[in-house]
């Protein structure tokens, strides 16, 4: 699919969203659509596989007879496999084109889709699938007066939009390219750009994705695994995925039950095997869900600034413990801070967006800071991002990188403020502005005004404040002003002006005024 094909299929299903938009905001239309997408998708995806498997005797999935012995004794087969291999079954009468056909013909279809829905479900039960399908499309509520005051109206609403989206080829048989996933990855970042504050709770901006699995990939071409502890729509796993030849198993945590919805159907619809990845539906602070685990890299975008239980008893935690501090209850940056730290393998990195407060903030947190940076020489580098590139929020940000096993005694200081295109709403990293910091923290280098590798004596110094105007120097000198070539200028202008002067005087003098020169 060229480029071009790409953008159209993306602005089809914005239109189709669209169609939505008017029923309700932006986070509720979104779960509409996108839970119509993944069923699409389930579908497709079954067909194909059930196709494959059934060439052998000759037979289509679509055409077997579910009423007939025959037609069931074939369609158990089916199922076994399936569930096997994709950890689902859906009936031929169940596919989305069956069921968008019905409804374009003017049926009935809400009560057969919330079956379906239900049944897909079911279909799980017992299985090593069970748990990430398990209340999946729970957030598509058919019943919902904002798609229609009757059962008509919501019907021949939700007719419409399977009705366009069936006619939309996801081309799923295009292996070099994940077309749908990357159509899926838009539609959530348009969703974001219009959902206000709620935005930050499922979505980070692509190009700053782009920095953190860059940075975690560095080096290696293959991760065993990758782990987000705030993983919203699971974006920023995937994106770690598109920089390494492959990932064996991906790991992650929300506490928002749509979002954790979000993400797993992202997993999926990306092509991840169910049991390739392990997502959870928890708060990660106080509740954390893969405990004993070290993962080769780690990324995140948790909450700024959230507040946390901070309960006395954490001190015994082993994620905790050894800072002798817990992070305040009002800010809990440093507490996802040292429980990333405490999942992070030797050969790993781990890189997480912070606000600017994490770098210079004092008591619980900067004895936390110093205790990183002086007893374990953990942080690597500080990256300084611009303001106003995340939805809903216009506070300025940083990146901060940790390795375990570092070969270097300084950490990297990259002022990245300036770089950015100005948008209407936010602002953007552009892809120069993506290469050009990735280059700087991979080549730890000197560059005035941009980047600064620091002993940590000069941080120690700085009593471990982390502020990075302390370490990158951006002022701009004034120009000297040459006094002599200014001289020269003026007496070079008046020079030009005699034979001028000279002329007005005359005209002056023919008419009787007295000449201004």
């Amino acid at each position: 699919m060229t480029d071009e094909q790409k953008k159209k299929l993306e602005q089809k299903l914005w239109d189709i969203a669209n169609t939505l938009r008017g029923k309700m905001n932006a986070d509720e239309f979104r779960d509409y659509i996108l839970g119509f997408i993944f069923y699409k998708y389930l579908s497709e995806r079954l067909q194909a596989y059930a196709d494959d498997i059934l060439k052998g005797d000759g037979v289509k999935f679509l055409a077997i007879d579910e009423t007939t012995t025959d037609g069931k004794s074939i369609l158990a087969e089916v199922k076994h496999a399936t569930v096997e291999a994709l950890g689902y079954f859906l009936n031929p009468s169940e596919l989305f084109s069956a069921v968008a056909k019905r409804g374009e013909q003017g049926a009935f279809i809400l009560g057969d889709l919330s079956t379906i829905l239900t049944n897909i479900e079911r279909s799980t039960m017992g299985t090593a699938s069970e748990e990430d399908f398990d209340h999946l499309f729970e957030d598509l509520d058919l019943t919902s007066t904002k798609l229609g005051r009757t059962e008509e109206a919501k019907n021949a609403l939700i007719a419409r939009v399977l009705t366009h989206l069936d006619a939309i080829d996801f081309r799923l048989d295009d292996a070099k390219a994940d077309v749908l996933g990357d159509a899926y990855e838009y539609l959530i970042g348009q969703f974001a750009s219009g959902a206000g504050k709620k935005a930050g709770e499922f979505y980070t901006p692509q190009q700053v994705s782009t920095i953190l699995a860059r940075i975690v990939t560095t080096g290696k071409t293959r991760l065993k695994s990758v782990y987000d502890p705030t993983c919203g729509s699971g974006s920023l796993l995937l994106r770690v995925a598109r920089e390494v030849t492959d990932v064996g198993d991906f790991f992650g945590q929300e506490m928002n039950r749509t979002t954790y919805n979000l993400a797993r159907m992202n997993m999926i619809l990306h092509g991840v095997h169910y049991r390739n990845f392990d997502l959870k539906q928890e708060d990660t602070l106080e509740h954390p869900q893969h405990e004993g685990r070290l993962f080769e890299a780690i990324v995140a975008n948790p909450p700024f600034s959230a507040k946390w239980s901070a309960r006395p008893l954490f001190l015994q935690d082993d994620r905790f413990a050894q800072y002798g501090r817990l992070a305040p209850g009002s800010k809990a940056d440093y507490a996802f801070v040292t429980h990333m730290l405490s999942h992070l393998d030797d050969n790993g990195t781990m890189a997480v967006v912070l606000p600017h407060g994490a770098l210079f903030r004092g008591g619980a947190e900067g004895a936390i800071r110093e205790y990183i940076i002086r007893e374990k020489n953990w942080l690597d580098a500080v990256i300084g991002l611009p303001a106003n590139i995340f939805y809903g929020t216009g506070i300025p940000t940083c990146i901060m990188v940790f390795k375990k096993c570092r070969e270097t005694d300084d950490v990297l200081f990259i002022d990245a403020s300036t770089c950015f295109e100005k948008g209407k709403n936010e602002n953007r990293l552009r892809d120069e502005d993506v290469d050009r910091i990735v280059a700087a923290w991979r080549g730890r280098a000197e560059e005035a005004r941009f980047s600064h590798p620091a002993p940590r004596a000069e941080i120690a110094a700085n009593d471990y404040n982390l502020n990075i105007p302390r370490y990158v120097d951006t002022f701009e000198a004034e120009a000297r002003i040459d006094l002599t070539a200014v001289a020269r200028q003026i007496a070079e202008a008046e020079t030009a002006m005699e034979p001028l002067d000279a002329q007005i005087r005359a005209f002056c003098a023919e008419l009787g005024l007295e000449s201004p020169v």
